[in-house]
């Protein structure tokens, strides 16, 4: 079994995820879009159950067992 505590900028598309930091921490959802910006962070967009989407930094979430 995976270890959820820890950060993972891996994370792929369409896998499901919690935010563990950030503006938007303690929501999970799944993500649907990853992109890496000019300046080379890892960005994601996250689509939680109720269909609101949010982005947010790679960094700042764990995959969801």
């Amino acid at each position: 079994m995976a270890d959820t505590s820890q950060p993972s900028t891996d994370i792929d598309n369409g896998a499901d995820c919690v935010v563990l930091s950030g503006t938007h921490a303690g929501k999970a959802g799944r993500v649907l879009d990853r992109k890496v910006s000019k300046t080379g962070h890892v960005t994601i967009t996250v689509e939680q159950a109720d269909g609101v989407r949010f982005k947010t930094l790679a960094r700042n979430v764990s995959r969801q067992a």
